[in-house]
């Protein structure tokens, strides 16, 4: 499923993050990764030091090259002055890209809530999967030099929607990738309840639509060759319950789908998927409906 992989990279601890988890990934999947090195366009405009920062971002982009190709990685170097987040997912449609692998330093305060980084636009807009780690995240710690899998535990929430839905497939991937045990949850959602005598019996309702959510989603996997499934069905606020659920059960990976928004609502927050991005301990992989 993952054949190209892009890690775009800027020699940070954040993007370095990034790259660890490409290079694992790129290893399982016998997959190429594509370094993509970006000189910010808007900040080089006729600006005299505009030779010095290409030539940083050539070597950057050689440096990880060349680690990558040390472990034995197929690898593919580009380097392009552009507005970032555009150059990326240019580079992802001219070149067949499967996965985008980027890092985020995951703020705090009200900075959570602002739009900007060039991680969180090219989430909105990427049609491929983009998966986004943690600028503390050590892929090659985790994985304890090959002799652990880096991804054990992988989570997949679902409301039983056709976003939701995308993200079973590559999910189911991973897990056959590592041999992982397959989670997948559903939230009946108490924000829809109100005062009014007919709470339980809506209650009720959407605690069966959610077990019918995952029993779908464990159904995908047997039928996939998934022998480790785990369900679970809560009642609460999907984001708490979601983080909740991570942090008791030792995942390594949330697969979300995300119903990838048009027009000016493509780039305001709020969807439970971009709070746990945000948020989330362990790396999240958001896969767009393809026809959104």
């Amino acid at each position: 499923m993952f054949d190209n992989i892009l890690v775009p990279t800027d020699g940070s601890d954040c993007a370095q993050a990034a790259v660890g988890y490409a290079e694992d990934l790129a290893r399982r999947y016998d997959a190429t990764v594509h370094a993509l090195c970006v000189a910010d366009s808007r900040l080089l405009e006729n600006a005299p030091h505009y030779d010095e920062v290409k030539k940083e971002r050539e070597a950057t982009a050689e440096r990880t090259c060349n680690d990558l190709s040390a472990a034995g990685i197929q690898v593919e170097r580009a380097v392009r002055t552009d507005v970032p987040h555009e150059a990326i997912l240019r580079y992802a449609r001219a070149h067949d890209i499967d996965l985008v692998v980027m890092g985020t330093h995951g703020r705090t305060g009200v900075e959570r809530f602002l739009l900007g980084s060039v991680t969180e636009k090219v989430l909105r807009l990427s049609d491929v999967p983009v998966l986004t780690v943690k600028a503390d995240a050590d892929a090659e710690e985790d994985a304890d030099d090959g002799a652990t899998p880096l991804f054990s535990d992988v989570l997949v929430p679902t409301d039983g929607s056709e976003g939701a839905l995308a993200a079973v497939d590559p999910a189911l991937s991973v897990v056959a990738a590592y041999d992982a045990t397959l989670h997948t949850i559903s939230v009946a959602d108490v924000r829809s309840l109100g005062p009014d005598v007919r709470t339980d019996t809506i209650l009720d309702q959407l605690v069966e639509a959610a077990r019918a959510a995952v029993d779908d989603v464990e159904t995908r996997a047997r039928e996939a060759g998934v022998d480790s499934v785990a369900t679970a069905v809560e009642v609460g606020y999907p984001y708490a319950e979601l983080k909740t659920y991570v942090e008791d059960h030792d995942v390594d990976l949330v697969v979300m789908g995300t119903h990838g928004r048009s027009g000016i609502s493509r780039y305001l927050l709020g969807s439970v998927t971009e709070k746990l991005v945000r948020t989330s301990p362990v790396p999240v992989m958001t896969v767009r409906r393809p026809d959104s």
